[in-house]
C-alpha cells in the first residue's frame, strides 16, 4: 500500500473514530439531562395517573431523543462542510441525516477520499438509534410497572 493509499484510509478512520466518540459521549450526556429532566418533571405530571399524562410523558422523551440526535446529525454535517465536501450547509446537513439515519437516498454522494466517514456515520446513527431505542423500551417498562404498583396499592386501600 503506498503512502498516499494509507493516508486516504488511516486520517478518515481517525476522524470517523474522533466523531463516534464525540457524539457516543453526546448521547450519553444527553441521556443523562434526559432522565434528570423527566424526573423532575415525572412529579408535575404524575404520568402513571392516566393514558393522556403518559402519552404526554412519552412524547416528551421522544422529543428530547430527537435533540439529542439533531446535535450528533448537525455534528456530522458541519464536519463535512468544514472538510469542503459539500458547498451548502443544507446538502451536508441533508446527507448527514440521510446518512444518520440509514435511509441513504444516494441522491448526494461524497468525494471518494472521505467517504469511509459517511459509513462510519451509518454505522454510528445505527447503534446510537439503538441505544434510544432502548432508553425509551425501558422506560415505557418502568411506567408500567409504575402504574401497576399504584393500582395495586388502591386496591389494597380499605374503602
Amino acid at each position: 500500500m503506498t503512502e498516499t493509499a494509507q493516508y486516504d484510509v488511516i486520517v478518515p478512520l481517525l476522524l470517523s473514530a474522533g466523531l463516534i466518540v464525540a457524539t457516543v459521549v453526546i448521547h450519553m450526556l444527553g441521556l443523562i439531562v434526559l432522565m434528570g429532566l423527566l424526573q423532575k418533571r415525572s412529579r408535575q405530571i404524575r404520568p402513571f395517573l392516566s393514558i393522556p399524562r403518559q402519552g404526554l410523558f412519552i412524547i416528551l422523551i421522544v422529543l428530547g431523543l430527537v435533540v439529542i440526535h439533531s446535535v450528533e446529525i448537525w455534528l456530522y454535517a458541519l464536519v463535512y462542510l468544514a472538510l469542503g465536501e459539500f458547498p451548502t450547509l443544507e446538502l451536508a446537513l441533508y446527507y448527514s441525516i440521510s446518512t444518520f439515519t440509514t435511509a441513504g437516498f444516494g441522491d448526494i454522494v461524497q468525494d471518494s477520499h472521505w467517504r469511509l466517514v459517511g459509513a462510519m456515520e451509518s454505522f454510528n446513527g445505527f447503534l446510537l438509534i439503538g441505544w434510544s431505542t432502548a432508553f425509551l423500551v425501558s422506560v415505557i417498562g418502568r411506567l408500567r410497572s409504575m402504574e401497576t404498583e399504584w393500582l395495586d396499592a388502591l386496591r389494597q386501600k380499605p374503602d
